[in-house]
């Protein structure tokens, strides 16, 4: 386990101080703090066991998220759960979230075409995802991706060197670095997507190991 040098918006700023996630999931349902709530369906707040031990947090919620209300139950979700399942990681005993909880995209014809949250947005967002963390004090917390590095150790640290690391942040819980599940969504090269599909197994493997301690 590698020590973190610094830590994030999620885990250096102000947070929303409640008891319960019932009470902040309440609160944050009138969430204005950024303007991603204008244009967005609904807030997607983060869902699992009150006792979780493990975290997972994604980016923000998808196209389908936004309409259902629930995180990670779109495509990206589906194979999340796949791999969950060959890590032998359990999802219903996991509590998973997003960095930024309403869903930013760039209008094209029909569809809605995902749109990267900036430092800000994750910044405004981390008043939530740093009290869900707070309430729950799980075992891990896994980044699914840059931007809930970001969120959670900062600019400093760089998704491509961390990946497959667990850093330990000073007064937190760890964090275990891996990519997003819609990176492999996003390979065409079957021997690639392969490749990256064991290595993200492996990383989540990790996790399950202290889902079992």
């Amino acid at each position: 386990m590698n020590i973190a040098a610094n830590i994030g918006p999620a885990l250096a700023l102000e947070v929303a101080d409640v008891e319960s996630i019932a009470e902040l999931r309440h609160q944050a349902e009138d969430c204005t703090r950024c303007d991603l709530y204008r244009n967005a369906t609904q807030i997607v707040f983060g869902e699992g066991p009150g006792k979780a031990e493990i975290v997972l947090v994604g980016e923000q919620p998808g196209d389908r998220e936004d309409i259902t209300g629930r995180p990670f139950v779109g495509p990206a979700g589906h194979l999340l759960d796949l791999c969950l399942n060959e890590a032998g990681l359990d999802r219903q005993r996991c509590y998973v979230t997003n960095a930024v909880k309403h869903f930013k995209f760039t209008p094209r014809g029909k569809r809605r075409l995902h749109a990267k949250p900036n430092a800000g947005e994750i910044r405004r967002c981390a008043w939530w995802l740093g009290a869900e963390l707070n309430i729950l004090q799980p075992k891990l917390v896994v980044a699914l991706g840059a931007s809930a590095l970001y969120a959670l150790l900062g600019p400093k640290a760089k998704l491509t060197p961390e990946r497959g690391h667990i850093l330990q942040p000073a007064n937190h819980p760890p964090v275990l670095v891996t990519i997003h599940p819609s990176y492999l969504l996003r390979i065409r090269d079957e021997a690639e997507q392969d490749r990256q599909h064991q290595a993200f197994v492996s990383d989540l493997h990790r996790a399950a190991e202290f889902q079992l301690r």
